[in-house]
């Protein structure tokens, strides 16, 4: 193949994508329109990412539905027993995943502090997490970003809100994935004994 037709079929693949998640963003947004759900997404904007469970999108703060990840200062201990700033760790993950995707999230409330509270969908991205060993994770189509941050054993589940990634929580838990595979508070303990 040559030179010019590499960069041909480059071009398609990116112009299929962004095809493709136009359809699926606006599909989304259709379902989310026969509900009492409000739906946000990246389309026209980037992600900015606040901490490893609260993103900003079209300058709304979203606040990852479900789970807790650890605080920006928060100190794990990692399988060696060496202590590491696992809440910078959780950021720099869910900003992996932000930067290579398409972000939807569907809400209906919000928290105390007038953050959304969104469950939120990732569209087609490639990531590679070395903290936690994985290369090259492919993240389709309907990908629940939330419990993917749990499954990757960077966040929690916030089972006091609800008891909806308790099972990734046990993959994480049983494969000693991220935080699991050392020692950590969870996060709610870390503020209270923190603040």
């Amino acid at each position: 193949m040559t030179r010019s037709e590499k960069k041909w079929m480059s071009l398609m693949k990116k112009l299929s994508l962004i095809l493709n998640s136009i359809f699926f963003c606006l599909l989304l947004t259709s379902i989310a329109q026969s509900s009492d759900q409000r739906v946000i997404t990246s389309l026209y904007s980037g992600v900015e990412v606040i901490d490893g469970d609260t993103i900003k999108i079209n300058n709304k703060k979203i606040r990852l539905f479900g789970i807790d990840a650890p605080e920006q200062n928060q100190i794990c201990k990692n399988k060696n027993d060496i202590n590491y700033k696992c809440g910078v760790v959780a950021k720099k993950i869910l900003e992996e995943i932000a930067s290579k995707s398409l972000i939807t999230c569907f809400y209906n409330n919000y928290d105390k502090y007038k953050r959304i509270l969104g469950t939120c969908y990732t569209l087609q991205i490639l990531g590679n997490f070395p903290e936690i060993g994985i290369k090259n994770y492919l993240l389709k189509e309907d990908f629940d970003l939330n419990g993917a941050l749990v499954r990757f054993g960077y966040a929690v589940a916030y089972k006091k809100y609800s008891k909806k990634y308790l099972n990734e929580q046990e993959i994480a838990k049983k494969n000693k994935i991220g935080m699991w595979s050392g020692k950590f508070d969870m996060p709610w303990e870390w503020r209270k004994k923190n603040k």
